[in-house]
């Protein structure tokens, strides 16, 4: 898994030092939909505190040593440090290897004795149907902790009845991707008026490179977006050569 990758096909413009646009296939662009929705806490613990600009990473030590005296009953600081991270069908594996995401579990409370009815000190009640993704929340109703697992059914088909795709995007067309990470669909006439709008000087100075971006990469891309607009570049070029 850690070795997956997927190619990228750059133009980049080796007067400048910068690539224009990236060609790239239905894989990265889900990637980067998936780094999108990643929580915020994930992405803190993905670049470590220590390395982020700003203040995110101090907060996130903070909450790291404050005590679990200070959270309610029914939470805990796992939710915020360790959130449940989004999943996503890619060529690329996901940022977080842990087995939370890629897993998806839910949990309920255990009153339930099989007939649609729960007892609880010789009263009967009719059965909660409380859900939490967190195991041990207290259910509303019954006060007791949700640590039953139930089975979840991922939709395996569309309405149309075909097999379902993953990922966001669709695979039948091929993306343009900005040095800022800007995607649209791909196409010559978009090619040639990039060109124009980069005023390129020298044509010939213009360059084809063939890279591969592999799960290292991705978390380099990650630490970039939130540092500079020259994403590709810094990356695949350097960061002496790019322009923040």
């Amino acid at each position: 898994m850690a070795d997956s990758k997927v190619t990228l096909k750059l133009l980049v413009d080796t007067q400048a030092g910068k690539v224009l646009f990236a060609e790239a296939g239905k894989d990265f662009v889900d990637f980067l939909f998936y780094v999108l929705s990643l929580p915020v806490g994930t992405v803190v613990k993905l670049l470590s505190s220590k390395s982020m600009v700003g203040c995110l990473g101090d907060l996130y030590d903070n909450i790291n040593s404050l005590s679990e005296t200070y959270m309610q009953p029914n939470q805990n600081k796992n939710l915020v440090l360790n959130p449940k991270c989004p999943t996503c069908a890619t060529g690329l594996p996901l940022l977080m290897s842990h087995q939370e995401s890629k897993t998806q579990k839910f949990y309920t409370c255990n009153n339930d004795n099989g007939n649609g009815y729960s007892y609880s000190f010789g009263y009967s009640y009719k059965v909660h149907y409380n859900v939490s993704d967190v195991p041990n929340v207290l259910c509303p109703q019954c006060q007791k902790y949700m640590n039953r697992e139930m089975s979840y059914i991922s939709p395996a088909r569309e309405n149309t009845g075909a097999v379902a795709v993953g990922g966001f995007v669709k695979g039948v067309v091929t993306y343009m991707l900005m040095d800022n990470l800007e995607v649209m669909p791909m196409s010559t006439i978009s090619s040639i008026t990039l060109i124009n709008k980069f005023d390129v000087k020298d044509v010939g100075a213009l360059e084809e490179r063939v890279v591969d971006f592999c799960i290292d990469q991705g978390v380099k891309l990650l630490k970039a977006s939130l540092e500079c607009k020259n994403v590709l570049t810094s990356i695949f070029i350097g960061k002496n050569k790019g322009r923040k």
